[in-house]
């Protein structure tokens, strides 16, 4: 499942984000969403979320458990 839609993107699930500091490298985060930053139900680049560890970035995959 990709993260371009804000409806799939639920706080405590884990997910693969891409930090702004990554975008040239593509390498990805894994974390635990705590936040939902983006507003709109949709993202071509993925839905903008903070950790529970504080870090923001883009989520590019949720990882199934």
């Amino acid at each position: 499942m990709n993260g371009q839609t804000r409806s799939q993107i639920k706080p405590g699930l884990t997910v693969l984000i891409i930090l702004k500091q990554d975008q040239r490298t593509g390498k990805l985060t894994k974390g635990i969403v705590k936040d939902i930053l983006t507003k709109s139900p949709t993202h071509p680049h993925g839905i903008k979320v903070r950790l529970t560890d504080g870090q923001v970035g883009r989520v590019k995959e949720v990882v199934a458990e």
